[in-house]
């Protein structure tokens, strides 16, 4: 037997109607916001994640899907949202847009070869927000909001948004001398990862899941203690904007995200739940791009947005006992007896549906009583029962199954009942 593969899913018909309710309900936020969708491919070219990502990242170096195609060029399965949004709107000249910044979100599939774990796959989906052509603390501020409107709206209480500021590039350049300088006597102790960071990227020793414990971790200068009057500015102006709106949140010098392009802004949503054995669990994460754009060939534009998991979001859901207010009815099913009946069902069913009314009928020769028994597994509202009488008499009686009423019909006015 052929098995699915590994760090992959099937979403089930009970688990896919929750995941349309959240995919509706994150589309009608992002109308609410003035954001655009934005569909690129599955696929892109290898170098748009190696520039666009970052060389040193586990995403690049680890993680990627990465294969020839016929034509022998390198192509990488996405495993992130943003680079492909960028090329496209550099490729596009959205900048020429009049309505500016460019507001877009995207919501597909992306693939890490990841260790699978809770919450983890291989092939996951991932909704994305992207704000192109404003450097303007208020639309980072406005960012952020969203994304805890977005877990509030789901009913999420226990929530924490840490923040940070990563600075520009000069003040990178100059924390990531002190970060060398100071990990250099002890990196033999780090693990390998780290070890090959220490020059080309020390800032991703941070956040390290091997070594985040470690002392010389937890002693290394601060990324706050080197930013630039610019940056240091700018980051005040978007605290200031958060106090305004009353979102809470708790500053992390650590906080420096896993890829490359991020600079000034920087966040992470998560779970903090006393009741879940005082487990904290990454939701999402995004922050600023001031460079990701000029990286790929396009105009000196800058950008923020973030990214969180579909399967992560119905995790917490599940670990705060929280149900989806999903609709899981069905407006009406057919009961027939005899072949009269079943053939005039399916006329009937057809012009039914055609008029937006949800119905359907026993496909399996079952008895009345396992017809029922069908209606009562599909939450049918109505059930009406059609034999060779009540196609002979034009009458039908159409029962309410929440209340057991029933109410004596036209069995050819069916349509209109419903409508009414």
């Amino acid at each position: 037997m052929i098995k699915i593969p590994r760090g992959t899913q099937d979403i089930l018909p009970e688990d896919s109607i929750k995941w349309r309710y959240i995919e509706n309900k994150l589309d009608q936020l992002m109308e609410l916001y003035n954001y655009q969708e934005i569909r690129t491919p599955i696929f892109e070219s290898t170098e748009l994640f190696a520039r666009g990502v970052g060389d040193s990242t586990d995403v690049v170096q680890k993680e990627m899907y990465t294969f020839k195609d016929k034509g022998d060029r390198s192509i990488t399965l996405r495993p992130e949202g943003t680079a492909g949004v960028v090329r496209s709107y550099i490729e596009h000249k959205m900048q020429g847009n009049p309505n500016q910044p460019v507001k877009l979100y995207y919501n597909g599939p992306m693939f890490r070869y990841e260790r699978k774990q809770k919450g983890r796959y291989r092939q996951f989906n991932q909704f994305g927000v992207e704000a192109i052509g404003s450097e303007n603390p208020s639309i980072d501020a406005e960012v952020l909001a969203m994304v805890m409107h977005i877990y509030e709206s789901f009913g999420l209480k226990h929530l924490k948004l840490a923040i940070n500021s990563i600075g520009d590039s000069d003040s990178r350049k100059e924390y990531n001398e002190a970060l060398v300088k100071h990990f250099e006597p002890v990196i033999g102790d780090f693990c390998q990862d780290c070890q090959s960071r220490l020059h080309s990227n020390p800032m991703r020793i941070l956040d390290c899941k091997v070594d985040r414990d470690k002392e010389a971790v937890k002693n290394a200068p601060r990324i706050t203690d080197f930013l630039n009057e610019d940056s240091k500015a700018y980051y005040e102006q978007v605290k200031k904007h958060l106090d305004d709106l009353g979102i809470p949140y708790v500053e992390d010098p650590n906080l420096v995200r896993g890829l490359d392009y991020y600079t000034h802004t920087a966040f992470e949503l998560m779970m903090d739940n006393p009741n879940y054995d005082g487990a904290i669990t990454t939701l999402c994460g995004g922050g600023r791009y001031n460079g990701l754009l000029e990286l790929l060939g396009g105009p000196s534009q800058t950008g923020i947005g973030f990214a969180l998991s579909i399967e992560r979001l119905l995790l917490a859901l599940e670990e705060e006992d929280i149900e989806l207010d999903v609709e899981n009815e069905f407006d009406l099913f057919v009961v027939t007896m005899g072949e009269a009946a079943d053939r005039y069902a399916v006329k009937l069913l057809n012009q039914l549906r055609k008029n937006g009314v949800k119905a359907d009928k026993d496909y399996m020769n079952r008895k009345i009583k396992g017809q029922m028994k069908q209606a009562d597994r599909l939450n049918a509202k109505y059930t009406i029962v059609i034999g060779d009488q009540e196609l002979e008499n034009n009458q039908i009686d159409i029962k309410n199954m929440e209340t057991g009423e029933s109410e004596s019909i036209q069995l050819d006015q069916i349509v209109d009942y419903f409508h009414k």
